[in-house]
């Protein structure tokens, strides 16, 4: 996929979000497992971490699990992120995004959500496209990216 058709999201904050921006900005739209687990923590913390050099390169960030809203309430508040997280139980963004895949762990196989982040501008396209990230040095490498545009 290279470009997001308009879709809208429940998010945090009793907000609803569109896909692509329709303010003008670029979207930082980074799908994780599950809210409060380790990896998700740390990644989630990083963003907040730069969150205001995000918003100085005109990109919003999203984090996007299958959670229901109230604990990404209570995710977003225990972290004190800035940015809202979309709620997607039903799977909609994932299957949209690919990112809800065959999975192994301690050879046991399952579904879940692969770690993977997508930078999309104002009209829809996809710019960047990181999958199956790892946490550590990630979001430093996408801040890096979105500020060179």
């Amino acid at each position: 996929m290279n470009k997001v058709q308009p879709i809208t999201c429940t998010a945090t904050s009793n907000l609803k979000i569109s896909i692509p921006d329709t303010k003008g900005r670029n979207i930082v739209l980074y799908f994780y497992p599950k809210d409060s687990t380790p990896g998700c923590i740390t990644e989630g913390q990083n963003f907040r971490d730069k969150h205001q050099a995000f918003l100085d390169a005109n990109t919003v960030i999203y984090g996007v699990s299958k959670d229901d809203l109230t604990k990404h309430e209570k995710f977003k508040a225990k972290q004190n992120f800035p940015f809202e997280l979309i709620v997607d139980i039903n799977g909609t963004l994932c299957e949209l995004f690919n990112v809800w895949q065959l999975k192994k762990f301690i050879g046991r196989e399952y579904m879940g959500i692969v770690r993977s982040t997508f930078l999309i501008d104002a009209n829809g396209n996809i710019l960047k496209h990181w999958d199956k990230v790892k946490v550590k040095g990630h979001v430093e490498e996408v801040l890096i990216f979105t500020q060179a545009l």
